[in-house]
């Protein structure tokens, strides 16, 4: 490593500094002081819950939610470890062979890029293998190949986001694989979900749990995010998984979980064959009114589950407090935009006035009314067991939709986002299953 020589007083201060100060100072450093400096992550850049934790302990749980800095502590520990000679064989776990690449090594903020250049690995992507200067060697391996650790020993490890590994018995092949030298030890860096898995690691005396929240690192993230992702997802239950860092427990009786429709979700639909805006409105458009539900879904065969099947799609959540005349233009917008085949209004509130508010802004839409006939829990459980048969799924996330689906147990007021995606599906995948008043 080089010896050049910056003072304490510089790196005490430095992340204190304002940036336009902070550029000032770097730029009168050499370039192996600046070097020294950039990847100085104990001294200066690391927050002191990014650091690992002392005492004896098997498994360090990073348990935050997303843009708290998981990567970067994980890439971080790894290194230094590698460093003071206090592991030779490393495993590097990612969700999918791409995720260990492209993310934990090569990623910008991924192993390679926080190595300092005099004790920079080799990587060799063929071999799946880096090695350092000193000997040491990592190796990646992918959560959906379980069988790639039956057999290797390793002394460390870094598993990232294990929570949405799709087969668990990699963890079980990592474990009994961890057992080389005498203090072999873990980090698990992940956003939570309520995994079996991890709940009981959490519980797990041998386990060091370190909590935090998107809200730490705000000032590392771009106003891009905090502004799409962040202000998106505050104040839902989907936020307090992703920005808290919350294990959200299953509603007892619920007919979703957030689980499953995490398993599902997908970044984009096969050919759709139909495709309705399905409107469930409110009655009212004061402050405290209910909402108007607005939900764009569609259907086509594919084959996630081996064979070709109709399956579902949840293309857009537009619900939100509109006046009539607001949600009407919305739900045209969205109608024209998806070449939607029709809009379906539930009418049982509003009567006639769905379709006469649809119609004063375009007289040529196609349109039908449903009434429901059934009661609330009659209409969802059909929906919901489509889902546990997986043949539902959401392009994208829907937050304040998934937070009224999760939340929502029969019995009570069902929400309008929820009843707008039900319309959407039974007309959609079980043949309307209701009294159709108008088709036009």
């Amino acid at each position: 490593m080089s010896q050049a020589v910056v003072t304490n007083s510089l790196l005490e201060s430095l992340y204190s500094l304002s940036e336009e100060n902070r550029q000032q100072v770097l730029k009168g450093l050499s370039e192996a002081e600046a070097a020294d400096v950039l990847h100085d992550w104990r001294g200066i850049w690391a927050r002191p819950n990014q650091l690992a934790p002392a005492g004896n302990w098997a498994i360090w749980l990073i348990l935050t939610g997303r843009g708290w800095g998981k990567t970067r502590t994980g890439a971080e520990w790894v290194r230094e470890q590698v460093e003071m000679g206090r592991a030779r064989r490393v495993a590097i776990v990612g969700e999918t062979a791409a995720d260990s690449r492209d993310v934990m090594v090569e990623g910008e903020s991924g192993i390679l890029a926080v190595s300092h250049p005099l004790f920079r690995p080799r990587y060799e992507p063929s071999k799946r293998r880096l090695t350092w200067p000193n000997g040491a060697i990592a190796t990646t391996y992918s959560a959906d190949d379980p069988e790639q650790l039956r057999g290797p020993q390793h002394d460390l490890g870094w598993c990232d986001e294990m929570a949405k590994w799709r087969r668990m018995e990699t963890w079980d092949n990592f474990l009994l694989g961890l057992r080389l030298g005498l203090d072999p030890r873990a980090l698990v860096t992940t956003t939570p979900r309520p995994i079996p898995a991890l709940k009981g690691m959490i519980k797990d005396t041998n386990v060091v749990v370190t909590r935090g929240t998107t809200y730490e690192n705000l000032r590392n993230l771009s106003p891009t995010f905090q502004r799409q992702v962040v202000a998106r997802y505050e104040g839902t239950r989907l936020g307090r998984q992703e920005l808290q860092g919350e294990v959200l427990e299953f509603m007892p009786g619920a007919l979703w979980t957030s689980q499953r429709i995490e398993e599902l979700r997908v970044q984009a639909p096969p050919s759709l064959s139909r495709i309705v805006v399905a409107i469930d409105p409110a009655v009212t458009a004061e402050e405290d009114s209910d909402e108007t539900g607005i939900v764009v879904a569609g259907v086509g065969y594919c084959s996630c589950l081996g064979t070709e099947d109709l399956h579902g799609f949840i293309i857009s959540d537009l619900s939100g407090r509109y006046s009539p005349d607001a949600w009407a233009r919305r739900a045209i917008g969205a109608y024209s935009e998806a070449q939607a085949d029709r809009i379906i209004g539930e009418v049982n509130n509003g009567g006639e006035m769905v379709e006469y508010t649809l119609r004063t802004v375009d007289r040529s839409v196609s349109y039908q009314a449903v009434h429901a006939s059934r009661g609330k829990q009659a209409r969802a459980e059909p929906i919901a067991a489509l889902y546990e048969q997986g043949k539902v799924h959401h392009i994208g996330m829907f937050p304040q939709l998934e937070d009224q689906m999760c939340q929502w147990v029969p019995g009570m007021a069902s929400p309008d986002r929820m009843d707008a995606l039900v319309w959407a599906l039974t007309e959609l995948m079980l043949g309307g299953g209701e009294l159709r008043l108008r088709y036009l």
